[in-house]
Parts: C-alpha cells; structure tokens; sequence
C-alpha cells in the first residue's frame, strides 16, 4: 500500500500536565521522506517519450510514489503503453473521464502541469531512483514503527526473537523487491562466467565444478554439488539418509579446512529430526570407529573413550554449524541461513528433513501440498540467492513397500510434485540387504527340513552380495546424466565410503 503524506493530528497547545504526568517537550514533527517534484518530472517525462516509462518499469510501481494521484497516473499510462498506445495528459484525460476518477487526480490542470515538468528520458533512470528510494526510507520508517509496536505488544505467544527474525526477514524482502541492479546480462558476461566455472572444475584434481561430496563415483556422476542447485537426498525410513547427510558435511567441511577454504564448502546443517548431539555423535562415531550404540549406553573401555576425546579434538575445527530447531519455518531458516553466510561464509546447506519444515500460515491453510510446494520454492531460491548448493532430505510415500521391486522412482517423493520439479538433483538411498533381512526365509508347514536349508542357503548367499551396500540411484539431474551409484554402508558406524572395485567390477551404473 502506498504511503499517504498527512500532516500531523492537531495538539492541544497550552495545557498543563497533570501532577504525575512527565513534563517533556513534544517531539518535532517529521515528514515522510518525498520528493513531488522529482515525481512529476518523471511522469512528464514519460507523456513525453514511452522510452522513459520502459527505463523505470521493470522496478517502479504505482505504490512507490509518494503521491497517490502519482502513482494513478502512472499506472494508467503503463497501461495505455502496453496497448502500444500513447501515454500523455490528452489520452490520459480521456482515460480517467472513462472510470469517471478525472477530479480525483486534480483534473486536466493537473496533467498539463505535469506535461510541463517533463525531463529527458536520459534522466528519467535517475528519477525513477530518487522516487523507488525515497519509497523505501518510508516502508524502513513503517517497518520501525512496527518493530516498536510489536515489542511493545502483550503477546506472550510472539518471543523476542520471533520477532527479530520477522524484522529480519520483512527487512530482506524490502531490499530485494525491486532492486533495479537487476535485469537483462549481455550474453557475453554469461559465457565469461560459464568460462570460469569450467576452469575451476579443470584446475582441480578432482574435475569438480562444485563443493565435493568426498565420494569419488557419486562426484564423477555429479561433478560435485553444484552452487544455487537444490539437492532431494530422498529414501524410506533406515536406508541411511541421515547418516549419508552427516557424511556429506563432514566430508565437505573437512575439505574446507584442509585446503584453507580453497576446496570443500562451510556447512549449515538443519536438523529438524535429530538433536545436534545426536548429529554429532554420529560424526563422531564415524571418526572413531567407535559404535554410537555404545557410546550412548556407557559402554566404552578406556582406550576407546581415549580415541573418542582426540576424534573430537580433530573435529573442534571443522567448520559445521548446526541449528536444531524442531518445526522451523521456512522464512525462519532462511533467515539463519543469510545470517550465517554473512558471519561464516557458508558454501553448503543441509536440511534434515523437508517434510518437517512449516510453511506460512496461509499455505497450511491451503492444504499439505500447497505448503510442500512453498517450502520448495523457498529453498531453491535461497540455493540461488546464496549461490549455494541445498541438500533438503525428504521421506518417500509407503507405496515403495507395496512393490516387488522396492527400489525408490520420482512418483513416490510424498505430498507434492513440487518436490521433483523445483529440485535440479534428485537422488535415492535404496538397501537390498534392509529388505533381505526382513525376508529370513520360515519353515512351511508342507515343507521338508531340506527344502528349507536350500531356501536358507539361498537366502544367505543373496544377503552375503549385497550386505554393506548402498546404492544411490540419481533419478533427475538438469545439468547432466542420471544413474546408480552403489556405495559401502557401515551400520555400525553411520559411516558411507567408496566401494571397493576390487571386490565389485561395477560399482558405477551410468545412464
């Protein structure tokens, strides 16, 4: 809504305060941060020159002018322009008689006076500035007011950093809704910037042109974590998705402090599900090659406690900061995660998992997927506005149980289509052996004891293949081929790694 310049309500001059009253001086009165006259110049100049009105549009609206007749005549000559009619106080006159709104932007005196205030349309850029920034001292004005409103406010229900984070959000919108910086590149700037993409893959060892996953076949299928990509890391419950996380951030971290920052990314870990402790212990865990059954039930020797306290120490200076917050907003984390690139340089996200996030108020309104789908579009574009790669976690509907065949495809990732069309990776954790030890053949009751042996026998050697191995099948990537990637899981330590080729001649599936 626009903001209206009103002079202040009338005081009461000359009475006296009352005995418990504080005797302070009124405090001077302040308008509204406008310039009228810069105002005008802009719309003569549009009734002067169409090019004028395209120099402004594409960031200048009808509610950033000061006056409201201002900005009604403003959009009403956007309107006539973009009919490939002309804009000036002749057609304009016309076109306000019609909607019968003439006298309420001053009439056709007032039109031909802003003909007469007309600039060049070399200036007209300039102005359209003066007026888009003047536009937002005012809403920094209203937006103070509402802080102060807010805190002075009795709701217990709405903390103090609740409300600095709405502060901080409502702040970033303000900044990004019509920044004028943006708009058309020539192709030229692009190519330039694919050019040093592509070199920086070709210098590094690894050919990777984004933050590296520490998995050398998952890397040679991705080409790392690509910057402003959105990641889906999605599977069943117990097929490792939470352990596959924490080793990508360590990994990433690890990197990171080994090449001095010149490799690896800082990793913002989200975990919605499990605590940080839990998070860390995992990491932990994998570090030490000690079991974190173990180490939560106390059952550690001491030359195990040992190596536990110095993984630690090496682990004190990776830099993984996370944040467990349990049903998070999704404005809320993006704001921690702004926060965070300004303090620490983050270079990696992870969310841990999608389905936990809360959307806004109006989209839970709307139903399940319409909050889904919020919370994807938020994502990816905080993965482009930090020119960060997100990795976001997300469940799998139980239709995967139902299957023969048990391994994960597009249609399964729950709630919303939304997920697999704003992500530019989708990937799944699938384990045969999880579903094989389930399926520990029983004796029939017409069946001999050696038919059951065989039947075991069997069942072993199929369980004997696959046991410690993961795949992890890429079911979409924009920007290359899909495939299957099988990986060594240790259940005992969370821990994934590289298959060993040796033991297995392919352990990389391409398209």
């Amino acid at each position: 809504m626009p903001t209206t310049i009103t002079p202040p309500p009338p005081g009461e001059v000359g009475q006296a305060p009352a005995n418990d009253e504080v005797v302070s001086s009124p405090a001077p009165f302040r308008q509204m941060p406008h310039n009228i006259e810069a105002e005008k110049a802009l719309l003569g100049a549009v009734f002067a020159n169409d090019r004028a009105y395209e120099a402004v549009s594409d960031y200048l609206k009808p509610e950033h002018f000061a006056l409201l007749a201002h900005g009604r005549i403003f959009e009403a000559a956007g309107k006539l322009i973009e009919r490939g009619q002309i804009a000036d106080a002749i057609t304009l006159q016309r076109h306000f008689e019609q909607e019968e709104s003439l006298a309420e932007i001053g009439g056709p005196a007032y039109l031909d006076e802003v003909t007469a205030s007309a600039v060049t349309v070399i200036n007209a850029g300039e102005y359209g500035r003066i007026i888009y920034d003047l536009y937002l001292k005012r809403e920094l004005i209203n937006l103070g007011e509402d802080v102060v409103n807010r805190a002075y406010g009795g709701d217990i229900d709405l903390t103090a950093v609740n409300q600095i984070e709405t502060a901080e959000q409502n702040l970033y919108d303000l900044a990004t809704a019509g920044e004028y910086e943006g708009g058309f590149q020539p192709f030229k700037d692009t190519i330039v910037k694919a050019i040093e993409l592509a070199e920086a893959a070709h210098k590094r060892d690894g050919r990777l042109a984004g933050v590296g996953t520490g998995f050398r076949d998952l890397d040679r299928l991705l080409g790392g974590l690509h910057p402003s990509d959105l990641l889906i890391l999605a599977g069943r419950p117990a097929m490792g998705k939470s352990a596959l996380a924490a080793n990508l951030a360590y990994n990433a971290a690890y990197t990171y402090k080994q090449s001095g920052g010149a490799e690896g990314a800082v990793v913002g870990f989200f975990s919605l599900e499990m605590s940080s402790e839990q998070l860390a212990a995992r990491i932990l865990s994998e570090q030490s090659n000690i079991s974190s059954d173990r180490m939560r039930k106390g059952e550690l020797t001491d030359d195990e406690f040992s190596r536990l306290v110095m993984a630690s120490q090496t682990l004190h200076q990776i830099p993984i900061f996370m944040d467990d917050t349990p049903a998070m907003t999704v404005s809320a984390l993006r704001t921690r995660a702004r926060r965070l690139k300004r303090q620490h340089n983050l270079g990696l996200i992870i969310v841990d998992y999608l389905q936990l996030i809360t959307g806004s108020s109006q989209s839970r309104n709307d139903g399940r997927v319409q909050e889904v789908s919020e919370i994807t579009r938020g994502l990816k574009t905080l993965a482009k506005e930090l020119n960060v790669p997100v990795v976001a976690l997300s469940q799998l509907s139980r239709q995967v149980e139902n299957r023969e065949d048990k391994r994960p495809q597009l249609a399964d990732l729950r709630e919303s289509g939304s997920i697999e069309q704003d992500a530019d990776v989708v990937m799944f954790i699938y384990r045969d052996e999880y579903y094989l030890e389930k399926a520990e053949p029983k004796q029939r009751a017409d069946e001999s004891g050696d038919k059951l042996a065989q039947r075991m026998a069997n069942w072993q050697e199929r369980l004997d293949r696959v046991r410690n191995i993961a795949e992890v099948i890429v079911a979409k990537q924009r920007h290359g081929p899909v495939g299957l990637v099988r990986m060594m899981f240790d259940g005992t330590y969370t821990r994934f790694g590289d298959l060993d080729q040796t033991h297995m001649d392919d352990p990389y599936s391409g398209p």
